[in-house]
């Protein structure tokens, strides 16, 4: 058997998804197609046969959009996949509607409905095209279950198609629970992702500014991540003046979290944040946004706070209420988080049903 596997991001696909790809690999052949960002080279050491696809990974130009359809298409006449596995928008719309015409059995994942939903004109096209391409998906993989009811509501798929996961999963082996780091340079919050405007990072340097000039040097947050050119010169001014430290891009985000007592993501919107369960899973209490892919990472009150979205005084608070706790009641927040994604969200849990219903 065959499987291909299309999707925007190399990197994110062996970061989230190799234990999946170890397991269809015992079933058969695995092929994938993605632009080239990284690990690339470890995908092939597991075996997988790599394909590199030149794509522009964001926004809508026609033409372009064209292109990828056409090299879509002469990837599935060539490749002759028996299952084509999806991840991200372009690669769930454009090749599905090419499965669809080709009659080849395929599986799409929603990883969350990003900027393309939030606005009005683009959601309805995007709706529209979702509709037409996942009409014969065999199965719609979603990470949470506000996106999953979102696509019901407005059709896009039939009941029988919608498969709820809870997120990618975190593997407890690469993610186990850390010492609780020492406590003597003051209470070190991390923020891993893009530094962009809709991961909440207005609303987290706005917090940070008020808790950095009432907690002096008991007060410290860490960034982890790419910055958009818009935020280059707010986070060197951040910076220089002890408010931030940024260490860029981080391969292996797992000394991080190890060195950090809390993480923070205040986002708009998330298909389920993979950051948040590898916080939780190294012991790490969490501090993020009361919405659909990041509440279901928290108890809140007892694994982390959730936070108002879009509101800097509330983050604040939440963020001031974890350092006036005691260092046991910190410590014991972030055990807590480490029992509920070994429960609830545990990487072979994940992949054992993903798989049962691509193979059935």
């Amino acid at each position: 058997m065959k499987f291909l596997i299309i999707t925007n991001h190399s990197y994110m696909l062996w970061r989230f998804r190799k234990e999946l790809i170890e397991e269809l690999q015992k079933r058969g052949e695995v092929v994938v197609s993605t632009p080239f960002t990284g690990r690339e080279e470890d995908l092939e050491r597991l075996g997988c046969k790599c394909t590199e696809m030149i794509m522009e990974r964001r926004g809508i130009n026609p033409i372009a959009d064209l292109c990828l359809l056409a090299k879509y298409y002469k990837l599935l006449k060539k490749e002759k996949p028996d299952m084509v596995i999806t991840y991200s928008i372009k690669p769930n719309i454009y090749s599905s509607l090419l499965c669809r015409f080709l009659k080849i059995p395929h599986c799409v994942n929603v990883q969350g409905l990003g900027t393309a939903f939030q606005k009005k004109g683009v959601s309805a096209i995007v709706t529209l095209m979702y509709k037409m391409a996942v009409k014969k998906a065999k199965a719609v993989f979603f990470e949470n279950d506000a996106n999953l009811q979102l696509f019901l509501k407005r059709r896009i798929i039939k009941e029988k198609q919608g498969v709820l996961l809870p997120g990618a999963g975190v593997n407890i082996q690469e993610f186990p629970s850390m010492p609780y780091t020492d406590e003597t340079e003051g209470i070190r919050f991390l923020y891993i992702g893009r530094i962009m405007k809709e991961k909440g990072i207005d609303e987290l340097f706005q917090a940070a500014e008020e808790l950095k000039k009432k907690y002096a040097d008991k007060f410290c947050l860490d960034l982890v991540g790419f910055f958009e050119d818009e935020y280059k010169s707010q986070v060197e001014a951040l910076e220089k003046e002890g408010i931030v430290k940024y260490h860029g891009f981080q391969d292996e985000p797992s000394p991080f979290y190890a060195a950090s007592h809390c993480v923070v993501l205040p986002s708009y919107h998330e298909g389920m944040s993979n950051v948040l369960l590898e916080a939780a899973a190294t012991g790490r209490a969490i501090i993020t946004s009361n919405i659909p892919g990041c509440r279901e990472a928290v108890n809140d009150g007892v694994t982390g706070f959730l936070c108002e979205k879009k509101n800097a005084n509330d983050l604040m608070i939440c963020m001031e209420r974890f350092i006036n706790m005691t260092q046991q009641e910190r410590e014991e927040m972030g055990k807590s988080g480490h029992e509920k994604i070994v429960s609830e969200f545990e990487k072979s849990m994940v992949v054992e049903k993903a798989l049962d219903v691509i193979m059935k």
